[in-house]
């Protein structure tokens, strides 16, 4: 049995968390391949809420083994009191590994990423100030330091002689307070000897449980546009959300990968700063700001809302090789009278409508949508069971998305509840 890799297809938050959540049922091992506690997946049991920004929603699972892999940056304070909030909820989290190659995000990275942002002013990407991007940067920069590493003091504290006296002349230059070594040393230390029943050679456990016919799940934070290489850069993310990431941040070969997964909203949100084509500023886009609760689970922030696109996501299927598509949130669009597609783009003093995606940031900041606009159905839509019990006008529109970019529907979310979700195909 190969992997069955979830990745979101706009700008992160598209609901992987609950998607996730469903397709745990059916897996063996749930893998998550980057990102940090910049993300969040909120999960909802039986009117209890989960939620999760490090730890794979498939711990909710008794016996599903979860991975935190080589390409997450953590920050291991916030995953251990992830990891005692959980406990403390009932959850029994034995499963849970982290890969010994994971790099950290150190107290420098959180100082740096907030002085640095500041510094910008009015060209701020919109980070969440967690220090994740200064962790991939030293990450690339071959000065970061590992999971494993903070299980030997002595030699934490030789990496940090040579590091930290560097990051503080950086602090300091941007105004900040310089970090004292012997502080940092004995905290991550001391979190090392609390995590290290966990850590190990994850890389290994995963292909060990593809090889012998178990079924894996990997897990993407953040979205296909926030990717480093394929998004609206720089309004990005540090790593690669895209499929293609899974293979790097776990230590899997891609023909291990039997199918891929692209999860979309039933409109769209984007959190920060960059270009929106479907963008609203109007009740409609209050309507799906306060219906979908569209507020960041991590930061709190609004989300900023529109109508779904089209050429977008269409990209996203081209860049991900998506197999099929899970549409979340369908049943915001509930009380809408009309609904709107974005089909295409328009360029200022120009008649031609773009179909593709403009890859050049300077071009699709300049871009308008153009709109095929679809009768809503107006009906409750969250007891739905099956793709008949839908009303015609909401088929009709899963239809046209579908035709739109290319994708089949497998899955349709109409409700927060793990059970609130249609299955049209097998994923596994």
């Amino acid at each position: 049995m190969a992997a069955v890799a979830v990745v979101g297809a706009q700008w992160g938050d598209e609901g992987k968390g609950k998607i996730i959540d469903l397709l745990a049922q059916e897996a063996d091992v749930v893998a998550r391949y980057q990102g940090g506690n910049n993300a969040g997946h909120t999960v909802v049991v039986d009117g209890k809420t989960y939620k999760l920004h490090l730890i794979p929603s498939g711990i909710l699972y008794p016996g599903t083994q979860c991975i935190i892999g080589n390409g997450v940056v953590i920050d291991p304070f916030v995953l251990w009191d992830e990891m005692e909030n959980l406990v403390q909820q009932g959850v029994d989290i034995s499963g849970l590994k982290l890969s010994e190659n994971a790099h950290l995000i150190m107290p420098y990275h959180r100082v740096l990423d907030k002085l640095e942002e500041a510094h910008r002013g009015d060209k701020k990407i919109g980070t969440t100030g967690r220090g994740i991007g200064p962790a991939y940067v030293d990450k690339v920069g071959r000065i970061g330091i590992r999971l494993g590493d903070i299980l030997d003091e002595a030699f934490l504290t030789e990496l940090l002689e040579v590091i930290l006296p560097q990051k503080n002349k950086e602090i300091q230059f941007y105004g900040g307070e310089p970090l004292e070594l012997g502080k940092i040393v004995e905290d991550y230390f001391q979190i090392g000897q609390k995590l290290a029943p966990y850590i190990t050679d994850t890389s290994r456990l995963l292909n060990e449980a593809i090889d012998v016919g178990r079924k894996v799940l990997l897990e993407g934070a953040q979205g296909t546009l926030l990717d480093i290489d394929h998004g609206t850069y720089p309004y990005v993310t540090s790593s690669s959300p895209i499929a293609g990431g899974a293979t790097i941040g776990l230590g899997i070969g891609p023909t291990k990968i039997k199918k891929v997964v692209g999860v979309v909203k039933a409109y769209t949100t984007r959190v920060g700063e960059g270009p929106f084509p479907t963008e609203l500023h109007d009740e409609d886009g209050e309507a799906l700001r306060n219906i979908g609760a569209e507020f960041g689970t991590t930061t709190g922030r609004p989300r900023r809302c529109g109508w779904f696109d089209s050429v977008m996501v269409r990209y996203a299927v081209r860049v991900n090789g998506l197999d099929t598509l899970a549409i979340t949130k369908l049943d915001v669009l509930d009380q809408l009278p009309k609904i709107k597609i974005c089909v295409g783009y328009k360029l200022p003093d120009s008649d031609e409508v773009l179909t593709e995606f403009p890859t050049r940031l300077n071009v699709l900041a300049k871009c308008t949508p153009v709109y095929e606009e679809l009768d809503g159905w107006q009906e409750d839509t969250t007891s739905a069971k099956h793709l008949e019990d839908l009303p015609m006008a909401a088929r009709r529109y899963l239809a046209r998305i579908s035709e739109l970019v290319g994708s089949e529907i497998s899955i349709v979310s109409v409700g927060s509840d793990r059970r609130a979700s249609l299955k049209l195909n097998s994923i596994f």
